[in-house]
């Protein structure tokens, strides 16, 4: 098996068997705690705001690349064992879909702990939510954090580790960029969800970065739950939403899979997805968490073909 095979075999099996590691030992928990020092008041905040959007993804990148060429210069498999761990950290869907399945769960017999749990997928007030509406928030995080949470960070693997691959440097230095790759974008992203606010002015330059990282990462996963559903109209459904939502990416996704499943997704006061249907019952809800699995999967198995050497 090739390096990177390694690296990515070993992400994926430690996500199936591991899931998340705890909070205290989590390397993207230990990053939030730095970003926390440039959430405060300054008298240049954007100017701060652009440095942190500057610098703090590219330590963590030069840190995760610069341990995998450590330790793999002593032995190429545990620098890649290496990768696999700082990939493994990057990404996220066990955890994920386990969420969904529980707040989707809890909607059917106590709604009250629906409401309470759903505060770990998306940031709005559950309190007046129906049933229906959880379910709503439940799938339209779902479909987000496949982009945020998966494709991206693969997606940044992927692309650094064939630049390198293609400048002809060796089989480690490529997992290196892959890993440091995939550690950059988490990092924005990362950076934007604790600081990319309108109400924080240090969060201007995190939450342009961020929208012109996921970019393409948000229409290829809307393109991948389209082809695993083989629902390629679903595609040109979303396209019609997209103009609902303040994000420029984050509809793509969500009104994928609201197409998919042909069920409603709002965000009452906000915006509606596809507003003509009803909101997700628990069994399309299941169905979402099956789809977004599956296309995690592929994800996953994309992410190695590309890289293969």
């Amino acid at each position: 098996m090739s390096l990177s095979g390694l690296v990515l075999g070993g992400a994926f099996a430690l996500d199936v068997l591991v899931g998340e590691p705890p909070r205290r030992l989590h390397p993207v928990a230990w990053f939030g705690r730095l970003v926390g020092y440039v959430d405060g008041e300054w008298q240049r905040p954007r100017l701060v705001g652009t440095a942190a959007a500057v610098c703090l993804p590219l330590l963590a990148a030069l840190v995760v690349a610069g341990l995998v060429v450590a330790v793999g210069t002593v032995d190429p498999r545990a620098g890649a064992l290496v990768g696999a761990l700082a990939v493994f950290v990057s990404t996220s869907l066990r955890r994920l879909i386990e969420r969904v399945r529980e707040v989707t769960a809890r909607t059917e017999d106590d709604v009250e702990t629906a409401r309470e749990r759903l505060r770990a997928l998306a940031g709005r007030d559950a309190a007046a939510l129906s049933p229906g509406q959880i379910r709503s928030a439940a799938v339209e995080s779902l479909a987000e954090n496949l982009a945020d949470g998966l494709v991206a960070p693969l997606s940044g693997y992927a692309l650094f580790a064939a630049a390198a691959t293609a400048l002809g440097l060796s089989p480690l230095s490529a997992v290196a960029c892959g890993c440091g790759g995939a550690a950059w974008v988490k990092a924005v992203n990362t950076l934007d969800s604790m600081l990319g606010y309108r109400s924080k002015p240090v969060g201007w330059a995190p939450a342009r970065l961020d929208d012109a990282v996921m970019w393409i990462p948000a229409r290829l996963s809307a393109l991948l739950l389209a082809v695993v559903s083989r629902a390629p109209l679903a595609l040109v459904r979303a396209r019609r939403w997209t103009g609902d939502l303040a994000s420029p990416n984050s509809g793509w996704p969500m009104g994928t899979l609201a197409g998919i499943l042909d069920v409603r997704l709002e965000k009452p006061g906000h915006y509606t997805l596809n507003e003509d249907a009803a909101l997700p019952d628990a069994a399309r809800a299941g169905v979402a968490v099956r789809k977004v699995a599956l296309t995690g999967v592929v994800a996953y198995a994309l992410t190695g073909v590309v890289t293969w050497t």
